[in-house]
């Protein structure tokens, strides 16, 4: 304790304290437990959903530009093969985050839990709308479901390459 000018006492800041979690050896076994060969299911398959996503949002703009109903047509299979894969990819990823501990406990794991779930509402949307007409359902909202669908894969994809790349969430442990 140090005291001050005014009278007052201070104590001085103890450098010891840690955070209980990170101090938790759990906390530090992020490898997947959902894996072939040690190659994380999650990660082989959003790659599925987030390039049709895109191939969506290209579809559009093809269809708008050239009048096309291959287009058209494309943009419908692409948003419902994305949704699909994409719940697909949400079931490895959700089993990965309630079954790791060291991914649990990580306040980025769930950011990135509850943006995907947005992210498939958003893709399950888009295909339902085409669903009804594919060619009526491009111009105006399909359209902007589909620039609103490839934004948010980039948001959600970005959190998920967060976990990855500064958490090492699940990457095999070194040496293996």
């Amino acid at each position: 304790m140090t005291d001050r000018a005014d009278g007052a006492t201070t104590t001085p800041i103890d450098e010891t304290l840690t955070d209980p979690i990170e101090n938790d050896p759990a906390f530090h076994r992020t490898e997947s437990k959902i894996a072939v060969a040690g190659h994380p299911i999650h990660a082989m398959l959003v790659a599925f959903p987030v390039a049709l996503a895109a191939s969506t949002l290209g579809a559009d703009l093809f269809y708008w530009w050239t009048g096309d109903l291959f287009w058209a047509r494309a943009a419908l299979w692409a948003s419902g093969a994305g949704f699909l894969l994409g719940v697909l990819a949400g079931i490895a990823g959700t089993v990965e985050l309630l079954m790791v501990p060291g991914i649990r406990a990580r306040a980025s794991s769930w950011t990135h839990f509850v943006i995907a779930v947005m992210l498939l509402s958003v893709l399950g949307a888009n295909w339902g709308y085409r669903l009804g007409g594919y060619e009526a359902a491009v111009l105006p909202y399909g359209i902007l479901l589909s620039a609103f669908a490839a934004a948010f894969t980039g948001f959600t994809g970005w959190h998920g390459g967060k976990l990855v790349f500064e958490y090492h969430v699940g990457v095999a442990p070194k040496g293996n």
